[in-house]
């Protein structure tokens, strides 16, 4: 005789929940700001060599992609460290309540869009 109901939740019938959308978003953006902070690294490295290897980088960040690229990496770091505060007080045993758990979830995703904000327009008026 078959079974058919599956013993563990399948994608079919699971229903997501922000907590396990965010964390999911949170470790794919770790890797993303792993990735970046490498590149940047090289970027810096770029410097040594001269104005010729840094113009290139310079006109990249001066068209639209490149502004899209900045304002991305500047949801990437304010969304990772928002959810690292949120995973802090998880450690220390609070929010864990699936009502706080939704709450926490929606104030990082807000916190993250307005940070990105903050940062991307004091960048802009800094340069």
């Amino acid at each position: 005789m078959q079974n058919k109901n599956p013993l563990s939740p399948h994608l079919q019938i699971y229903k997501w929940h922000i907590s396990s959308l965010l964390s999911i978003s949170h470790r794919i953006v770790g890797v993303i700001n792993f990735l970046i902070i490498c590149i940047i690294c090289l970027w810096a490295i770029s410097l040594l060599f001269g104005q010729n290897s840094y113009e290139p980088i310079e006109t990249f960040f001066k068209s639209f992609i490149g502004k899209f690229f900045a304002v991305s990496l500047c949801w990437t770091f304010s969304f990772q460290i928002v959810n690292e505060i949120r995973h802090l007080f998880w450690d220390a045993g609070f929010g864990f309540d699936l009502k706080i758990s939704r709450i926490t979830g929606v104030i990082a995703l807000v916190t993250s869009f307005v940070l990105t904000i903050l940062f991307f327009t004091m960048g802009k008026n800094f340069f």
